[in-house]
């Protein structure tokens, strides 16, 4: 169970939702777990279990309490939370990023079944999914032309991101106050002065904690076809982030901040505030986006790209 993607995924999720309580505070019940974490009871009790392994909960009185509260160390890195398929997703994505693929260039699935030691199965499906959104074009024979991630690529991606991100705080909106994502607002709003009080120290733990943001907020749709774009944008985020760290600290300073605007936004349940916040800050986040694919292109590709 332990080395189960899902488990690891719900379990850093259920941190999440500690986050946004105090400690000595009483858990959910089992079911209530199960239901807003979306996983089994057997995956909720074998979360349970290492919550208390990890002295995270205890139950001093039989009733399992909060010991105390969840640090960014408790969580399983992202990559061990993907299914098979997410994994190779990502992986395929920074290969695209990293490596010296041009647009135009054919790539042949059963080659990168080899190339990526997975089945080309997982292959197809991959490349189909990145088909739908304009990376890829199918040829015949089993192979496919990369069109690149360019300029124009990235603007229509957050044109798009816009519309649902905009449509996906209403559905926020919509949930009561004592729905679970509020709480994860709460606690992640917090998360976001820890970083800012300590900017130089913990700056780059700011991809991982804008993921969870945007993606809390996209899951109050409930839409898959909103889940499944958001999935591509947080990974061509997540890999753009690193290419020039020489300004990573002002650039998550300034994002930082952004996030703290649109999360008071939100926490006030002000439609215009949210509206403003919410495109200011994709706005600053497109314009990132196309600056280090430019800074990219004037930039030697690494020896060894990572696969």
């Amino acid at each position: 169970m332990k080395g189960n993607a899902v488990f690891k995924s719900g379990y850093n999720r259920c941190l999440q939702r500690l986050g946004a309580m105090s400690p000595g505070a009483a858990l959910p019940s089992e079911s209530d777990l199960a239901q807003s974490l979306e996983v089994s009871r057997t995956t909720v009790r074998a979360i349970l279990a290492l919550l208390q392994e990890r002295g995270i909960t205890e139950r001093p009185d039989g009733q399992r309490r909060l010991a105390r509260a969840p640090s960014p160390a408790d969580h399983f890195p992202d990559a061990q939370t993907l299914s098979a398929g997410a994994t190779f997703e990502r992986r395929f994505m920074e290969w695209i990023l990293t490596g010296d693929l041009s647009p135009g260039q054919l790539l042949n699935a059963a080659e990168l079944a080899r190339q990526f030691g997975t089945s080309t199965t997982t292959i197809r499906e991959c490349l189909a999914r990145f088909q739908h959104f304009g990376l890829l074009e199918r040829r015949p024979n089993s192979s496919w032309l990369f069109a690149g991630v360019t300029g124009d690529f990235v603007r229509e991606m957050y044109e798009v991101r816009e519309m649902f991100e905009l449509r996906a705080t209403r559905s926020l909106l919509e949930l009561p106050d004592s729905a679970p994502a509020w709480r994860e607002l709460a606690a992640i709003e917090q998360e976001h002065r820890d970083i800012l009080s300590h900017l130089d120290r913990d700056h780059a733990l700011f991809p991982q904690l804008d993921e969870r943001l945007h993606r809390i907020i996209h899951e109050t749709t409930r839409n898959r076809f909103v889940l499944d774009f958001y999935t591509v944008v947080a990974t061509l985020f997540h890999h753009t982030y690193r290419w020039n760290r020489a300004d990573a600290k002002p650039r998550s300073a300034t994002a930082l901040v952004e996030h703290l605007d649109y999360i008071a936004a939100l926490r006030r349940r002000d439609p215009r505030a949210i509206d403003a916040s919410c495109r200011t800050h994709l706005r600053t986040a497109c314009a990132t986006l196309i600056r280090s694919l430019e800074a990219r292109a004037t930039t030697p590709s690494p020896a060894g790209a990572v696969v």
